[in-house]
C-alpha cells in the first residue's frame, strides 16, 4: 500500500467540526488550544459552537478547517501510525498539507490563513465578483466560453479545475453571469452561482497575493519530509524554496485538482486518507476509482480505518 494525504479547501466547514476527536484524543484537544494562541481568539468555541454565520466568513473558515484537519491528522499518526509518502490539498488545504510534510509549523500556518482569508474577503468589492460550477463540460469548452464573456476589461476564467467535467469558473460578476447562460446554450448538465464571498484563483486575488507577499516571506520553511503536490503546476514538489512562490501563485492561479490526483496515481498511491471532510473523496471516484480514499473527522470515520488497517 503507498499512502497519500488529502486536505480540503474551504467549503467543508461546518460546526461541530473537531469536536468529536477533541473529546476523545488530548492530541486534538492540544491542536485546538494551539490554534486558539496563535490567533489571539477563541477559535475552537466558533468551530464546536458556533454560529455558522460566523464560521462562514472567511478570516474564520480558513483557520478552522486547517485547524480540524490536523487534528484529525494528528489522531490518526497516533492511533494508526501510518505515514504518507505524498500529500495534497484543495487550494487552502495546500496549507495543512505543507504543516503535514514538516514544511511550516502548525501556528504559522493556521495565523497565515486567517489574513489571507481576510485579505481574499476584501480583495474584490462584494458584489463585483462571482464563481460558479460548470457541470458537464470539457476544459476547451469553458475556455471558449470564458473568452467569449470576457470583454471591455471584465474577465471569467477557469479557477478550480476539479475532475472531468466539473470545472468552477471566477471572475466579475457580469461575465461570470453570461458565462453561465453560455454553458447552459452548449449543453451543460448544471450551471449554476456559487455562495462564495469573493471570486478565488483568478486575476481579481491579485491584492490579496501582493498583501500575503510579505507575511508568507517572513515565515521559515522547514525541509519537507515528504512531497506536496502544488495547486499551481499538478506537480509533486520537495523544495523548499518553492514553498512559497507557489502558495503566492495559487492565490490567483487555477487549482489543477484533477491533473494534481492523477499525477498521485501515477506515482503509484492505492490509498489516501482526507483529513477535513469528504468532499475530496467524491472528486476521486470523477478521476480515478482505482484510488481508494477514506474521510477522517470523527469517531466512526476512524473506527472503519482502523477496520480496514486490520484487514
Amino acid at each position: 500500500m503507498k499512502l497519500a494525504y488529502l486536505f480540503d479547501g474551504q467549503g467543508s466547514q461546518r460546526v461541530g467540526m473537531g469536536s468529536e476527536l477533541v473529546a476523545n484524543f488530548p492530541i486534538a484537544r492540544a491542536t485546538f488550544e494551539e490554534a486558539d494562541a496563535a490567533l489571539g481568539f477563541n477559535l475552537s468555541r466558533l468551530c464546536f459552537e458556533g454560529p455558522d454565520e460566523a464560521l462562514r466568513l472567511t478570516a474564520n473558515t480558513q483557520p478552522a478547517i486547517v485547524t480540524a484537519s490536523i487534528a484529525a491528522l494528528r489522531v490518526f499518526e497516533q492511533e494508526c501510525g501510518a505515514r504518507a509518502e505524498v500529500a495534497a490539498g484543495h487550494s487552502l488545504g495546500e496549507y495543512s498539507a505543507l504543516v503535514a510534510a514538516g514544511a511550516l509549523k502548525f501556528p504559522d500556518a493556521v495565523a497565515a490563513v486567517r489574513e489571507r482569508g481576510r485579505l481574499m474577503q476584501e480583495a474584490c468589492p462584494q458584489g463585483q465578483g462571482a464563481m460558479a460550477a460548470l457541470i458537464g463540460l470539457e476544459l476547451s469548452v469553458v475556455q471558449e466560453i470564458c473568452a467569449q464573456v470576457s470583454t471591455n476589461g471584465e474577465i471569467a476564467v477557469p479557477a478550480n479545475l476539479n475532475a472531468p467535467g466539473q470545472i468552477v469558473i471566477a471572475g466579475h460578476a457580469a461575465p461570470v453571469r453570461r458565462a453561465i447562460e453560455l454553458a447552459k446554450e452548449r449543453g451543460a448538465p448544471m450551471a449554476q452561482e456559487l455562495k462564495v464571498s469573493a471570486p478565488f484563483h483568478c486575476p481579481l486575488m491579485e491584492p490579496a497575493r501582493r498583501g500575503m507577499q510579505p507575511l508568507l516571506e517572513k515565515i521559515a520553511v522547514a525541509p519537507l519530509k515528504f512531497g506536496v503536490i502544488a495547486n499551481v503546476t499538478g506537480e509533486v514538489n520537495r523544495e523548499p524554496a518553492r514553498v512559497v512562490p507557489l502558495l503566492l501563485e495559487q492565490i490567483t492561479a487555477p487549482v489543477k485538482w484533477e491533473e494534481s490526483m492523477k499525477r498521485m496515481a501515477a506515482s503509484g498511491v492505492t490509498d489516501a486518507i482526507e483529513f477535513g471532510g469528504r468532499v475530496l473523496m467524491g472528486l476521486m471516484r470523477r478521476i480515478d476509482r482505482s484510488l481508494r480514499v477514506k474521510p477522517l473527522e470523527d469517531m466512526a470515520s476512524l473506527k472503519v480505518i482502523k477496520e480496514a488497517q486490520g484487514d
